[in-house]
């Protein structure tokens, strides 16, 4: 029947793959536990419904019982005063009631086990609907930390990746920087060198060539 069919899926229900799944774990979760409430006060109707047809049937096959025995107590006194055509009326009576007897018999079983089956899918919704209100909270709390710890986890690494780019762009534009320096003074410490060797170097010739003429004039030095 089609009740025991949503209470079984409601059954088949995993609390923990539904808040993972859902874009919003907190309804979804109220939504299963006031589905199962809801199911739960249909199967207890449904329940209550199946016993009271059960008793019912189980009445009527006493009352045809009962029929079918008196049927047969007037046909043996419809034997007992000799009248056979009586007799014979009462027993074909007796046999009505005893085939209605009968086909109630086999409702009764019929019912007895649909009733047992609803009591049975009762019994395991209760349980599972007990489970759900004692996890639920527990379960939503689990999934929030989950959650912010993931959330927490990139905002960190997003953090982390933006710091170690502009610590990266710092260390080059100072390295640049420091190269740009050093390549500035080696070329003005070079300048001063080669001004320096060229004054020595234009003195030095400056002295051999006085020197020189002064040899040649052979004037004292």
């Amino acid at each position: 029947m089609a009740l025991l069919e949503r209470v079984g899926t409601l059954l088949r229900a995993n609390l923990n793959d539904i808040i993972d799944r859902a874009e919003e774990p907190e309804k979804m979760v109220k939504q299963v536990i006031l589905d199962m409430e809801n199911q739960l006060m249909q199967v207890k109707t449904q329940v209550a419904i199946s016993i009271a047809d059960l008793h019912l049937l189980e009445r009527r096959s006493a009352e045809n019982t009962q029929k079918r025995d008196e049927w047969m107590r007037k046909a043996e006194l419809a034997v007992a005063k000799h009248q056979d055509d009586l007799a014979r009326a009462a027993i074909e009576r007796a046999l009505e009631n005893k085939k209605l007897a009968d086909s109630f018999v086999e409702q009764i079983e019929d019912q007895k086990q649909q009733a047992e089956s609803l009591k049975t899918a009762l019994h395991k919704l209760e349980g599972k609907l007990a489970e759900a209100r004692a996890k639920s909270e527990l379960l939503l709390a689990k999934h929030r930390r989950a959650r912010g710890a993931g959330k927490a986890a990139t905002a960190h690494n997003a953090i982390n990746d933006n710091a170690a780019s502009s610590a990266w762009d710092r260390m080059n534009q100072k390295v640049n920087r420091a190269d740009a320096i050093s390549q500035a003074r080696t070329e003005l410490l070079g300048d001063n060198v080669d001004d320096r060797f060229a004054q020595l170097e234009k003195h030095d010739e400056i002295e051999r060539l006085l020197a020189s003429l002064k040899s040649q004039k052979e004037l004292p030095s």
